[in-house]
């Protein structure tokens, strides 16, 4: 098998016998810029190595029907968002020390009085997006949910999925940043 084909060249053959081979190849292309994008976020060799395996993984068993034109851009989006799934899941424990630190204004009844108020925006902000972006940005950034776990559960397209959390997060600074009003996006 000829290695020197282009990525489409490579994409087609793969669409056109189902070998995963062809997508190996052009996986082993862009192993060192998938490693570097999960280094960038993860800070850490080891993690960003088992990161590696795990987009390869993805792209080999969960390849997307719809039709790739840049699939470097979109392995360096799958590999970003993947690192970032992984940076929001992780759990920090504090133990008694840490906890005993916490400044006295963190509890305070202000500061706890802003926190809900800040929240209440956000939910207030939230309704007011298109039943789309609002649906999306809450399985994302509220449920954690994947992008795949996004598709599944609403039959959006990938790049639905993508556009309509884009625009939900820009329609959300806009609303944030002016009082809140009365009209929906």
């Amino acid at each position: 098998m000829n290695t020197n084909l282009t990525d489409e060249e490579l994409l087609q053959n793969y669409r056109a016998d189902g070998d995963n081979q062809w997508l190996g190849y052009l996986l082993l292309r862009y192993t060192a810029l998938l490693l570097g994008v999960a280094l960038k976020y993860l800070k850490d060799k080891n993690q960003a190595q088992d990161a590696v395996q795990q987009v390869f993984e993805k792209v080999l068993t969960h390849f997307p029907q719809q039709e790739i034109h840049n699939f470097k851009g979109w392995l360096y989006v799958l590999m970003r968002n993947h690192c970032l799934q992984q940076l929001r899941s992780k759990v920090y424990n504090a133990d008694e020390a840490t906890l005993a630190q916490i400044s006295a204004s963190e509890t305070d009844k202000e500061e706890l009085l802003w926190r809900e108020h800040t929240l209440q925006q956000m939910e207030d902000a939230i309704d007011m997006l298109n039943e789309e972006q609002r649906k999306t940005i809450v399985l994302f950034y509220l449920k954690k949910y994947s992008y795949e776990q996004i598709i599944a559960k609403t039959g959006y397209t990938f790049m639905q999925v993508k556009s309509f959390i884009q625009n939900g997060k820009r329609n959300l600074k806009t609303i944030l940043s002016k009082p809140l009003g009365k009209s929906r996006l």
